[in-house]
């Protein structure tokens, strides 16, 4: 929820987990550059990401998945973009598609890395997860990032019988900004067309470029992604329009005023992260709108705890929740 006039922020964050508390003082010691992101910052992330993107044929990993990268044609003659297609041994025929977008603040990630988890979901689901490059900010500000993951959909929808999925059961996801991207594509093909969603599966969404929430000021500077970290994400993607009355739904997804006959809907975070209130009130104008959405909020996570801690008991049940609802929704539609 935004602040009311005259309202005050509570004093006192709300705790970590005990568990993500230990993971995230491992990690700090390990990473000990807490220093606010800048464009200087920006390049070590970058180089960083890129040495850890993996060859084509490790992707596969040892033959669990079929796995190629083809280049799809971008919207409007844009540059072309970078699909990875991951397929797993033995998944039956017209299967469901998991169209992930990936993170990193609208400024950094790579569709080829950090790809474990969703991989697992995919083998568990008997799905073709199918990863989309995009290019990134500040270089290419809004609408390049909305644009690429929605170019790549189409294309995805008109190759369907080629990648050997049900172009009627296709969930988009993704986290953090890859979480932005995903609802905005749900938004995007509701208004301007596109192939049927099965649905959207938001793991912590940046949602409202205005950062300006009661837990955007109560959680500000606790944890790595914090206020500061938002609002460099949002005006790397926006520039001088962030938190002014021009800034379009596709880019904001909490700025559309009509969250109707969107996809069902997951949205998940943890209540110590600064995007906790944002996300609680996406939810709830899905439901005022007749929508169904399934809503979690993980007591003391911080942004990507499942990521910092996969052993965390808070982390399975999030990986858990995710897991079930994807099942029931392959099962009942």
């Amino acid at each position: 929820m935004n602040l009311e006039p005259g309202k005050t922020v509570p004093a006192v964050p709300v705790p970590l987990d005990a568990e993500l508390r230990i993971a995230y003082d491992a990690y700090l010691a390990e990473e000990p550059d807490p220093a606010p992101m800048s464009l200087e910052k920006l390049s070590v992330i970058r180089t960083e990401i890129d040495a850890e993107v993996a060859a084509l044929e490790d992707l596969g990993h040892g033959g669990r998945f079929t796995v190629f990268q083809p280049s799809v044609p971008g919207l409007d003659g844009a540059p072309e973009i970078p699909l990875l297609v991951c397929t797993p041994s033995g998944a039956p025929a017209s299967r469901p598609a998991l169209y992930f977008i990936h993170g990193g603040g609208f400024y950094c990630g790579d569709h080829r890395t950090e790809l474990d988890q969703i991989l697992e979901t995919a083998e568990r689901l008997g799905a073709t997860l199918i990863s989309v490059g995009y290019r990134l900010a500040p270089e290419h500000p809004y609408p390049a990032q909305i644009n690429d993951a929605y170019a790549g959909l189409l294309w995805v929808a008109d190759h369907a019988d080629e990648l050997g999925i049900d172009s009627e059961r296709i969930v988009v996801t993704g986290f953090s900004a890859g979480g932005t991207l995903s609802a905005a594509l749900a938004l995007t093909v509701r208004d301007k067309g596109g192939p049927h969603l099965l649905g959207q599966l938001l793991i912590a969404p940046l949602l409202d470029d205005r950062n300006d929430s009661a837990s955007a000021l109560q959680m500000d500077d606790v944890e790595l992604f914090d206020r500061s970290r938002n609002r460099f994400a949002w005006s790397s993607l926006l520039g001088d329009i962030q938190g002014g009355p021009d800034v379009p739904q596709y880019a904001a997804p909490a700025r559309a005023t009509d969250l109707a006959d969107l996809p069902p809907t997951f949205l998940d975070v943890g209540s110590a992260e600064c995007l906790r209130d944002e996300i609680l009130a996406y939810a709830d104008r899905i439901w005022q709108a007749g929508g169904e959405a399934e809503l979690h909020v993980w007591p003391g996570g911080i942004h990507g705890f499942d990521q910092k801690a996969p052993e965390a008991r808070i982390s399975k049940a999030a990986v858990a929740a995710r897991h079930n609802w994807l099942e029931h929704l392959f099962a009942t539609h």
